[in-house]
């Protein structure tokens, strides 16, 4: 349904880093940068995904209100803790450790972080053990 995302963050640098290293577990990465320089000063963002083609971008600019929630694919459940470690260790907060989420469905595993920003992300895998 969706072919891309974005949203402005409060602090550009800080957020890149926050989601280059929470994102690296789930096997995706910065494919796409947009400098303030190409925008003649007024956006400069980066854009995330696998392959060739970014999915989830974030940029410069007035900050959201309110929260946000994103939730990436995971491949497997062991995905699922490690972009929750990986987040944690580039400092989000905790919104819900991995596990089961039978309320969803019975293989509906994931984990929840809140971002710099205080957005709900999430990582979760819909596939049994």
């Amino acid at each position: 349904m969706l072919d891309h995302i974005g949203f402005p963050v409060s602090d550009y640098a800080k957020s890149k880093r926050f989601y280059e290293r929470a994102l690296a577990p789930l096997g995706y990465r910065v494919l796409m940068q947009v400098t303030r320089e190409e925008t003649g000063g007024a956006y400069e963002g980066a854009g995330f995904g696998e392959g060739h083609k970014p999915s989830f971008w974030i940029g410069s600019g007035p900050p959201l209100r309110g929260s946000l929630h994103v939730a990436f694919v995971a491949k497997d459940r062991a995905a699922v803790e490690a972009f929750y470690k990986a987040a944690i260790a580039a400092g989000a907060r905790d919104n819900g450790p991995p596990g089961l989420r039978p309320q969803y469905h019975p293989n509906y595993y994931g984990a929840f972080v809140f971002d710099p920003d205080g957005h709900n992300i999430e990582a979760v895998c819909h596939t049994p053990v």
